[in-house]
């Protein structure tokens, strides 16, 4: 999964056409990169706004690919996506598990309720919630749910993040390339 946006900004298309071509590519590139950038903290915001995850677990997940205009060479596609690990889920450990008389509760969402799953127990320090499966001592399974790449694709969260995308890149790109274009007119006159 990851997140595409196609949208024409008609201000920046303008500006692209007064730029020198090799301006306009690091310009480009460099609006991207940065506008991914700011994406990915925003995305990580409303995540963390929505559910119960500390920042760290969040970050590790979302992933960028970054646009480059070097040489003759040049990719103008930045890409934010969750990262996938061996995975798909997420354990109920990371949900803000707590010890109570009648075994573990977590909260998954900020409002939603905590809810209590009555047995469980916790293994690897505390990284893992585990629970019996049957009356016997084994076998056991660990308590997953979802993870930060169907979080990622939540409706109000993309929306958000698109939103913030769309509104930024006009900004950012008018300020590299104005950064490019006094760049290239400063070399001009050494």
């Amino acid at each position: 999964m990851k997140m595409t946006i196609q949208s024409d900004f008609p201000a920046v298309q303008k500006m692209l056409g007064d730029l020198q071509a090799d301006v306009a590519r690091q310009a480009t590139a460099r609006a991207l990169n940065r506008t991914v950038e700011q994406a990915k903290t925003a995305m990580s915001r409303e995540i963390r706004s929505q559910f119960v995850l500390p920042a760290a677990r969040v970050n590790e997940a979302l992933r960028i690919n970054k646009a480059s205009a070097t040489g003759g060479a040049f990719r103008l596609e930045a890409e934010l996506f969750p990262q996938r690990k061996k995975g798909r889920s997420i354990n109920l450990a990371a949900f803000d598990a707590r010890k109570v008389a009648k075994g573990w509760s977590f909260r998954i969402r900020r409002d939603g309720p905590r809810q209590l799953i009555p047995g469980a127990f916790m293994i690897n320090n505390g990284k893992t919630m585990m629970i019996r499966v049957g009356k016997s001592r084994l076998p056991i399974k660990a308590l997953q749910t979802i993870d930060v790449a169907q979080m990622f694709n939540t409706k109000r969260i993309n929306a958000k993040v698109v939103e913030l995308i769309r509104a930024k890149f006009p900004e950012i790109f008018e300020r590299e390339a104005k950064f490019y274009t006094d760049r290239f007119n400063s070399r001009g006159r050494a």
